[in-house]
């Protein structure tokens, strides 16, 4: 995942702090990401299975019951 050994990272402090800053800024432009695609109108966006159909309430509530026997 890293494309260098952890041990070379934390050999100098500023090298870590560079590194620490890197990741916050992935992990902000992944969240940043994620929310301007979002659905801005208020109306959330009809959930469906994987065969295209609609996901009933009652769907919904077998597979929470399914969930929670496990």
């Amino acid at each position: 995942m890293i494309p260098m050994k952890t041990s070379t990272i934390f050999k100098s402090r500023w090298f870590a702090l560079v590194w620490a800053a890197g990741i916050l800024w992935v992990a902000y432009d992944i969240a940043e990401g994620s929310a301007q695609t979002g659905n801005t109108s208020g109306n959330a966006a009809q959930a469906t299975d994987v065969t295209g159909a609609s996901v009933t309430p009652d769907d919904e509530k077998k597979f929470e019951q399914v969930l929670n026997g496990l």
